[in-house]
C-alpha cells in the first residue's frame, strides 16, 4: 500500500516513518510538513520526495499516515478521505466534536478504511489482556494514574505547542480512554477538575453503572512520574500490563490492520475514526466540565 506521511516531528520520524519504511506491505512515497526544510530532511532519510502541497501528496498515495497536531490532522484526513484514501491517524482524532464528525462523515461517505493509533491498543499483550478482562465482566471501577513530563531536558515533545496549550486532557486522556472503554463500556457522564501544574482529574460513569477515574499530568515532578491502570470488580483487582513493544513496532501492527481491512473489504476496526470520535466527545465533555464546574 502506497502511503503519504504528513508530519516531520519526533513522532513522525521515529514512529510513523520508521514503521512505514520497514513494513513489507507499505511503500512510503512522500512526506509533507509545515516546515519545508524538515520535510526535505525526512524525505531524504527515507529516499522519497518531499511535497510542498498537501493535495499533491494525497494524489500520489493510497493511504495517509498523519503525525501532526489534531486540528491540522482533521483537515488533512477529510481531504484524503474525500479523495478515496485510507486513513492511518493518530490520537486524538481532532480538537472538537465538529471536526471529528467531519472526518467520520468523509470516511463513511467514501467507504475508506480507517485506524486511529492509540499506542497501547496495538500491543499484543495489552489487547489480549483487555479482551480477557472484558469477557470476564463484573467490573465496577477502573483507575488510571498517568503522570509524565514533556518539560524535562531532552524531551522530544517539549516544543509541542498543541500539547502545551491543551495539556494532559487531550494528550494523555485518549490513552487512558482507549484502555477503559473496551472493558467498562461507553461513557455517559463526565466530571472533571484541575489540579496543580496542569494536572487534570476525570470521573466517568459508564453504561451499566461502572465508574472510572483518571489523574493525568504532562508536567509531573521527576520523582512522581507514574503510569498505572487498574480494574476493580467481582473477580478482584487486575493491573493492566504495559506494552511489550516499542511505539514503531506497535505502529507496524496498525499498518497490518489497516491493510487487512482494505484487503478484506471490512470497515469495523475497533479503533477506527468512529471510536476516535467517541474519545473526542468525552474529552470535549471533560473540557466543559472543568471550565463550567458541572457534570
Amino acid at each position: 500500500m502506497r502511503f503519504g506521511l504528513f508530519g516531520t516531528g519526533h513522532w513522525a520520524i521515529e514512529t510513523h516513518g520508521k514503521a512505514l519504511h520497514a513494513h513489507p506491505d507499505a511503500e512510503l512515497v512522500g512526506v509533507w510538513g509545515r516546515n519545508p526544510e524538515r520535510a526535505s530532511a525526512l524525505a531524504e532519510r527515507y529516499g522519497v520526495a518531499a511535497y510542498a502541497d498537501v493535495d499533491a501528496l494525497i494524489e500520489q498515495c493510497e493511504a495517509i499516515a498523519v503525525a501532526l497536531p489534531p486540528d491540522i490532522q482533521a483537515d488533512i484526513a477529510v481531504r484524503a478521505a474525500r479523495a478515496g484514501r485510507h486513513l492511518l491517524l493518530d490520537k486524538p482524532l481532532a480538537l472538537s466534536v465538529a471536526d471529528a464528525d467531519l472526518v467520520v462523515a468523509a470516511a463513511e461517505e467514501s467507504g475508506v478504511a480507517s485506524v486511529v493509533f492509540f499506542t497501547q491498543r496495538f500491543q499484543p499483550n495489552v489487547t489480549a489482556f483487555l479482551a480477557a478482562t472484558a469477557a470476564a465482566g463484573g467490573w465496577q471501577h477502573g483507575r488510571t494514574t498517568a503522570f509524565a513530563s514533556i518539560f524535562q531536558d531532552g524531551s522530544p515533545y517539549g516544543g509541542s505547542l498543541w500539547r502545551r496549550e491543551h495539556g494532559a486532557l487531550w494528550d494523555i486522556a485518549p490513552h487512558a480512554l482507549s484502555i477503559l472503554l473496551p472493558v467498562l463500556g461507553r461513557v455517559t457522564q463526565v466530571a472533571a477538575m484541575d489540579g496543580p501544574s496542569g494536572m487534570v482529574h476525570l470521573l466517568l460513569t459508564h453504561e451499566g453503572g461502572a465508574t472510572s477515574s483518571a489523574s493525568l499530568s504532562l508536567d509531573a515532578p521527576t520523582e512522581s512520574m507514574a503510569r498505572e491502570f487498574v480494574f476493580y470488580g467481582e473477580n478482584g483487582i487486575e493491573d493492566v500490563p504495559f506494552g511489550e513493544n516499542d511505539a514503531a513496532t506497535a505502529f507496524g501492527v496498525a499498518i497490518d490492520q489497516l491493510v487487512e481491512q482494505v484487503q478484506a473489504g471490512t470497515r469495523d476496526h475497533r479503533c477506527d475514526v468512529r471510536f476516535g470520535r467517541e474519545v473526542v466527545a468525552i474529552l470535549a465533555a471533560a473540557e466543559t466540565a472543568r471550565t463550567e464546574s458541572r457534570t
